[in-house]
């Protein structure tokens, strides 16, 4: 299986409490997407469809031709990408927090373009000034919160393509080729999310065919904030994907 992580987040923090039950029953797969944690470095700018295919080739690279796709919030519109560009490839998806869109009014569009132009702007500054900028705006307000290995991961983020990544979430449309999916796919709703609302993870479940819906209480932070009942609900939908 592939586990693909969401924004800011790296593949530790969004699965470190997971890996533990899916090794048990799967060989997992978890990289971080470029320029999140330890994820590929380049100048060119975060695109959704590179991510997917990034984590398609490094499969490849390891002699897997045939995953179970599970994307968590942005990681979920990858996995989406993950089908759409590499159907062979796709042996099911688990499509978890996550949504078919993410700005569907004017505001929400322009403050996503706005996240984008800061990112690509902010390539042109020295490193050591995006960093205290990174430090003041983000890293601060963790420390004291977060643990501090917690802490070192996001401080591997190249933070102006955390900011393009951010500004893609805008220009994310997959309603028209939803319909379009063949695989066996669930969703995982997260009924208290306050980032992804529930009813824009509903709105994507309601347009795939055939899919099987799980509900975890829980916020945006439920992958491990609520481990304890997310796994299960986790582990049920590998399932489906795998026995069908």
């Amino acid at each position: 299986m592939l586990l693909l992580h969401g924004w800011t987040a790296t593949a530790d923090l969004n699965w470190f409490r997971l890996y533990g039950p899916l090794a048990e029953h799967f060989r997992v797969i978890a990289p971080d997407h470029h320029g999140h944690g330890s994820g590929v470095r380049n100048r060119s700018i975060f695109r959704m469809e590179h991510a997917a295919d990034d984590a398609v080739a490094i499969c490849r690279h390891l002699g897997i031709n045939e995953a179970i796709v599970v994307g968590y919030s942005m990681g979920g519109s990858i996995a989406q990408l993950v089908w759409r560009r590499h159907r062979e490839f796709t042996k099911g998806l688990v499509l978890a927090a996550t949504a078919a869109e993410y700005a569907e009014t004017d505001r929400e569009h322009r403050r996503l373009q706005v996240l984008r132009a800061i990112g690509i702007g902010a390539r042109f500054l020295p490193d050591p000034i995006r960093d205290r900028i990174a430090d003041a705006v983000f890293l601060n307000r963790k420390r004291g919160v977060w643990q501090p290995w917690a802490v070192r991961e996001v401080s591997n983020h190249d933070w102006a393509t955390i900011a393009q990544a951010g500004g893609t979430l805008g220009t994310f449309k997959a309603r028209p080729w939803l319909a379009s999916i063949d695989v066996p796919t669930s969703v995982i709703m997260t009924t208290r999310d306050t980032t992804v609302p529930p009813r824009r993870q509903q709105v994507l479940a309601d347009n795939i065919p055939g899919v099987r819906v799980y509900t975890v209480d829980g916020d945006h932070d439920a992958c491990f904030a609520e481990a304890d009942t997310f796994a299960p609900a986790l582990l049920a939908a590998l399932n489906h994907a795998a026995t069908v």
